[in-house]
């Protein structure tokens, strides 16, 4: 199947950057890909009509099971950041509607035990695994089109985490 790329719109989508009070970063495993080790912060979707903290305490509550008070939002990307899939992923994902996705980061900082999160809290779960690592290895841990969102976000909360 052909996708025309140059058409396609991007999807919206927040991503959370959660981090502990020892100053790492929460990364998930993906269960859904087949490349091995992919990690992410947890990320998804904004559902017409929804708030953008609010799409981002659910997706944080859906992805690790993390109650929203037990992880305040502190900051806030200045723009809104791209990628755009790789072909062979182009007409498959999202149902071939989108050609990649635009992100608003936030910052996040988790107050509450490794224990309240629960990977399993949503069905199905997304991760498989998590850990807390720390922020310069991000990028290395994550699937290559990624990687430039993943910098830029560090570079954005750099003086925070």
């Amino acid at each position: 199947m052909t996708v025309d790329l140059a058409n396609l719109p991007y999807r919206p989508c927040v991503g959370v950057m959660l981090v502990n009070a020892e100053g790492k970063v929460f990364v998930g495993k993906r269960i859904d890909n087949r490349e091995g080790d992919a990690w992410q912060m947890p990320q998804g979707g904004i559902d017409p009509g929804e708030d953008l903290d609010m799409a981002a305490k659910r997706e944080l509550a859906e992805e690790t099971g993390i109650d929203p008070a037990l992880a305040p939002i502190e900051a806030r990307c200045s723009e809104e950041l791209y990628y755009d899939l790789p072909p062979e992923l182009l007409g498959k994902l999202w149902g071939g509607r989108y050609r990649g996705q635009r992100q608003m980061w936030l910052l996040a900082r988790f107050k509450g035990r490794d224990a309240d999160i629960k990977l399993d809290a949503h069905d199905p779960a997304e991760f498989c695994e998590w850990k807390w690592v720390e922020p310069a290895t991000l990028p290395d841990l994550i699937v290559p089109f990624k990687r430039d969102v993943y910098r830029a976000v560090l570079a954005q909360f750099a003086d925070r985490i």
